[in-house]
């Protein structure tokens, strides 16, 4: 029998997504064991962040500040604005250093048997951002059905808005082989196909 504080750190890094009940068991021992200031450094920084971090008031990506770095970066291009569903996906596409414009994050994607409509993802603040100065909104929500009636939703919006839409492309991976490709992928690269 565990003691009901070592059962309680477990039970609460259970919370993090993989991680069950072992991995749990193995990072509290460790943690107890042989990094006691690692946990101490761990707890405050979790429990800075749980009081601090909100969401943007442009972007709704996570932050300290009111506004986030890159929606008070000048240099960005606000003509441009990326839609993603998390704020994990700006940091892959920030990443690729492909990109310069602004983002919106919808924190999920339509699923109405879960009781996400479009009021739980904050497409009315969307479609308040298109109308300030939008040029082309570049939707980059996941490939699931969920993500797909997702984009579709946002096209229509941006449409009637008179703001041109955009979908990132999807596809074979750069060094894939083609052989190893399942069907569903190759069958969207070829929809997705351009001319050279």
């Amino acid at each position: 029998m565990l003691s009901p504080l070592i059962d309680q750190l477990i039970r609460s890094l259970r919370i993090l997504p993989g991680v069950g009940p072992k991995s749990a068991q193995r990072m509290a021992l460790y943690l107890l064991e042989r990094n006691r200031q690692g946990a101490v450094n761990l707890a405050e920084a979790l429990l800075a962040a749980a009081e601090q971090v909100k969401r943007c008031r442009n972007c709704r990506t996570l932050t300290e500040q009111a506004e986030c770095a890159l929606c008070a970066n000048p240099r960005r291009d606000a003509s441009l604005l990326c839609v993603v569903e998390s704020p994990a996906d700006i940091f892959a596409i920030e990443q690729s250093g492909q990109f310069s414009g602004k983002y919106f994050v919808l924190h999920g994607h339509l699923s109405p048997i879960d009781g996400i409509g479009p009021a739980e993802l904050g497409m009315d603040e969307l479609v308040a951002r298109m109308g300030q100065g939008v040029n082309e909104v570049i939707i980059a929500t996941n490939t699931t059905m969920e993500g797909e009636a997702t984009s579709h939703y946002i096209a229509e919006k941006a449409k009637r808005a008179g703001v041109k839409a955009s979908r990132i492309a999807h596809g074979v991976p750069i060094g894939g082989e083609l052989e190893y490709i399942d069907g569903g992928t190759l069958a969207h690269a070829l929809m997705s196909r351009r001319e050279l």
